[in-house]
């Protein structure tokens, strides 16, 4: 298994790990018979639980890009340093994101979420 397709696993782990928290901050705002229920009631979860919510959303958004990159060399067996330094970019600054997210620290999160942008950038042109 290639570097990147072992990244993409642990970056799986990483959007359950996110989608759990999710799921405890709704119920921890909202309570047990909200998390239970059709969820009609869509009002913003505000503070560190609308923080959690947002990051998974984030990590929902850039994810499928990553998936694809990272599958799409593999099956054009395009495996360089280009790509393994993209890979590792992604995954790492996704790793760090999170908590920078939850905390509420500005700035430097933004900084971080282009690094994973960056990670994308250079995995597309690795396998392009």
């Amino acid at each position: 298994m290639t570097i990147e397709l072992s990244l993409l696993l642990w970056s799986v782990v990483i959007g359950l790990l996110q989608c759990l928290a999710t799921g405890f901050a709704v119920t921890l705002s909202r309570g047990v018979t909200f998390g239970g229920s059709a969820r009609d009631d869509q009002k913003p979860i505000e503070g560190i639980g609308g923080r959690v919510i947002r990051a998974f959303k984030n990590f929902r958004e850039t994810f499928p890009f990553f998936a694809a990159l990272v599958l799409a060399g593999s099956v054009l067996h395009r495996h360089s340093a280009l790509t393994v330094i993209g890979a590792n970019l992604y995954f790492w600054a996704r790793v760090v994101y999170w908590p920078l997210y939850v905390t509420g620290v500005p700035m430097v999160r933004s900084l971080v979420w282009l690094v994973s942008l960056a990670g994308l950038l250079l995995l597309l042109i690795g396998v392009a």
